[in-house]
């Protein structure tokens, strides 16, 4: 079907090239470099064939109409967004084969029966909002008035952002698009992680997207002095809290090589009085835990909390969580992963079946239909850093691959 390797990557290259000057590879949401991005996205949309138009969230949407006017539309893209120096084809791989899967199909005369439809998604990076995946919370009728008041720290509303890339905050309830609104939806994407590149396998479907939780752990002790406290008699907050983190990294070590893996990460911990003369009376840590397989991830920290019960006694240190954010796992649907699994085999590239550890617009995305996505390998696991790199083969089967799944879920959905 013709995608062009040179083509592909040629658009990669120039999008990484819209970048803070001082910060390479940064091009944030809601900023003029986003919107230079946005850009040079829409004209390249409209020359490969695609009506395009900005919708009520933000997103930059070109389509592409199927055989069967009735049919609803297959969804394909990603994020042209980045976080801070955040690498080069993060998003920007999903975005640009889609765009070069649109031309393909556009030079050779393809006729999908489903309309096509190619999407930049705004803001799927954490956004100076606080707030991540704008876009596909729109199209899923997901982004609510407590989210458009979010203001970033210069002032600006996430209203008003909406307004300055082009959207209509006013227009989002009748621009959400309900359930079965789509036929499917397929994003390529980076592996983010160091699978592929150790097995020498080319790309991965997505079994799902792992379920988020995270917590805030309070260890309670008491603060005295730390020179004339006996060490017998402390109650070091601090030590409580290292007995956690160890166990914590116990428990999903034990479940590392299960079909679901579980990760945790202690990633932020802050000490009071936290003084160099005091031993720490209070320690306040963020517990976040990943999985596919939602029983295990939401009952992580009780469990984490009950192994620690008798050592943390033994240590005269209590210790309480509080449930601060919870997003379940998404799984890939089965007719997408079988699609791209015959894609694989149609191009004679290695495939394996792999969970996503970071969360995607397809979170969002589910809601409206079935979802699969396609990992190609990264360069030793690297990503959200300037070092992240992949070959431009690797971008080209990327592309290769949701070409052929898109045509075979063409032919194949209702």
């Amino acid at each position: 079907m013709g995608i062009d390797a040179d083509r592909l990557w040629n658009d990669i290259e120039a999008l990484s090239r819209i970048t803070e000057p001082d910060r390479p590879w940064t091009r944030r949401s809601f900023t003029p470099r986003f919107l230079e991005g946005r850009a040079y996205l829409e004209r390249a949309f409209r020359a490969a064939g695609l009506a395009t138009r900005i919708d009520a969230g933000g997103n930059l949407i070109g389509r592409r109409e199927g055989t069967e006017r009735a049919a609803s539309p297959i969804l394909i893209g990603s994020h042209s967004d980045t976080v801070p120096s955040g690498g080069r084809y993060d998003g920007v791989l999903g975005v640009t084969a889609a765009l070069e899967t649109a031309r393909a199909f556009a030079e050779a005369g393809v006729a999908l029966r489903h309309p096509l439809e190619v999407c930049d998604f705004l803001a799927e990076e954490p956004s100076e909002f606080g707030l991540s995946c704008v876009g596909s919370r729109a199209l899923a009728g997901e982004l609510t008035p407590d989210m458009l008041a979010m203001t970033r720290p210069d002032g600006m509303t996430l209203r008003e952002g909406l307004r300055y890339v082009g959207g209509d905050p006013d227009a989002l309830a009748a621009a959400a698009r309900g359930e079965n609104s789509i036929a499917a939806f397929v994003e390529v994407h980076i592996e983010q992680g160091r699978v592929l590149e150790s097995e020498g396998i080319a790309l991965a479907a997505v079994t799902d997207i792992v379920g988020i939780a995270r917590w805030r752990v309070t260890v309670g002790g008491r603060a005295d002095h730390a020179g004339a406290t006996p060490m017998a008699y402390r109650s070091d907050a601090l030590v409580g809290a290292a007995a956690l983190i160890r166990r914590a990294w116990e428990m999903a070590n034990a479940a590392a090589g299960d079909a679901r893996p579980l990760v945790a990460t202690f990633g932020q911990i802050a000490i009071t009085p936290n003084a160099a003369n005091a031993v720490p009376g209070e320690a306040a840590l963020t517990l976040e835990a990943r999985c596919g397989d939602e029983a295990r991830m939401a009952g992580f920290c009780d469990a984490l909390l009950a192994a620690c019960a008798d050592e943390l006694a033994a240590l005269r240190v209590s210790a309480r969580a509080e449930k601060i954010s919870h997003a379940a796992p998404t799984p890939c649907a089965a007719e997408a992963r079988a699609a791209i699994h015959a894609a694989a085999g149609d191009l004679g590239l290695s495939i394996r079946d792999l969970p996503s550890g970071a969360g995607h617009d397809a979170v969002w995305i589910s809601r409206l239909g079935p979802v699969g996505m396609i990992f190609t390998p990264c360069r030793e696991g690297r990503s959200h850093a300037p070092e992240e790199s992949m070959t431009r083969q690797e971008a080209y089967d990327g592309a290769r691959a949701l070409a052929r799944t898109v045509r075979r879920l063409d032919a194949a959905l209702a």
